[in-house]
């Protein structure tokens, strides 16, 4: 992957980090480990889709629950950098 690519794909994935819940720290359904990155990029644009894969989490952790393993955030990079969610709620 290309730097901008990478860079893209760190920022989505430290958005997604930040809004899961504080009391949650430190559980593995609530870390990065969790977490796929999935980046490809259209017209300067990058496209950032980070999936949970509780799986890879022993026993799916604590707090989740089977409707989450399909859960995904979507966020879109610009060229010049801003990072934008967007409004999907499973």
């Amino acid at each position: 992957m290309e730097g901008p690519a990478v860079q893209a794909a760190q920022a989505a994935l430290q958005e997604v980090l930040k809004r899961f819940p504080k009391e949650s720290e430190g559980q593995c359904a609530f870390s990065a480990k969790a977490l796929e990155v999935v980046i490809g990029q259209e017209a300067g644009w990058y496209f950032v889709r980070i999936n949970r894969r509780v799986d890879r989490c022993p026993g799916f952790g604590s707090g989740v629950t089977g409707l989450e393993t399909d859960w995904f955030e979507l966020y879109a990079v610009s060229p010049e950098g801003k990072l934008e969610r967007y409004p999907y709620q499973p």
